[in-house]
């Protein structure tokens, strides 16, 4: 099962034709998928006082985080579609790994840590950018092959070299026709990422 891992909340984006052009082409293909839409589920992603309390023993008050933690537990494969904003990933998007991603479903670290989300054999992740990607990787740390693949999913349990990053920058700037062609090529520029 995919799971499409969507944040933004504009729903005439750029972003959200990306997920109309990969949920179109799944389907087109018979592929089993769900998507997380986080701004669309209203999810809050603020650890709350009670949150807190409870993180450190793996629980939650938060019966959508709970629903979140199914849908991840059937999965096999991760595809997130976000923009960068101030080079990095929405808030909503980094609050989903602070409050789903809790000890004992995503991680236990009784004997040292160890990732349990081994399930997840591969991801893509589809960024948005007003800056290109070697601009991201160069001038701003790197933030989703450093941070986000070789850390926080690393931690998780997945494979750094099962996880993908394709990304579209200088959205703001460029043609009509570029971003056209773009949302044309993306079914095979995922296939072939994989």
């Amino acid at each position: 099962m995919k799971t499409i891992i969507y944040a933004h909340p504009y729903p005439g984006s750029f972003n959200h034709e990306i997920l109309n052009r990969l949920s179109y082409s799944f389907s087109k293909y018979d592929d089993d998928f769900q998507i997380i839409d986080l701004y669309s589920d209203d999810f809050n992603p603020l650890l709350s006082k009670e949150d807190l309390l409870l993180h450190s023993q793996g629980k939650t008050c938060d019966e959508l985080v709970r629903k979140y933690q199914r849908e991840l537990k059937v999965s096999d494969e991760l595809i997130f579609i976000f923009p960068i904003w101030w080079q990095n990933m929405p808030a909503i998007l980094k609050g989903f790994f602070d409050k789903i991603m809790l000890n004992g479903f995503a991680y236990n670290e009784d004997n040292g840590w160890k990732g349990l989300l081994t399930n997840i054999k591969e991801v893509t992740i589809v960024t948005t950018s007003t800056v290109t990607k070697e601009y991201l990787e160069t001038k701003c740390g790197d933030p989703i092959q450093k941070v986000m693949i070789n850390r926080t999913l690393t931690d998780l349990g997945i494979e750094p070299a099962n996880c993908n990053w394709i990304h579209f920058g200088e959205v703001n700037t460029t043609t009509d026709e570029v971003r056209e062609k773009f949302l044309d090529d993306l079914p095979e520029l995922y296939a072939n990422n994989k």
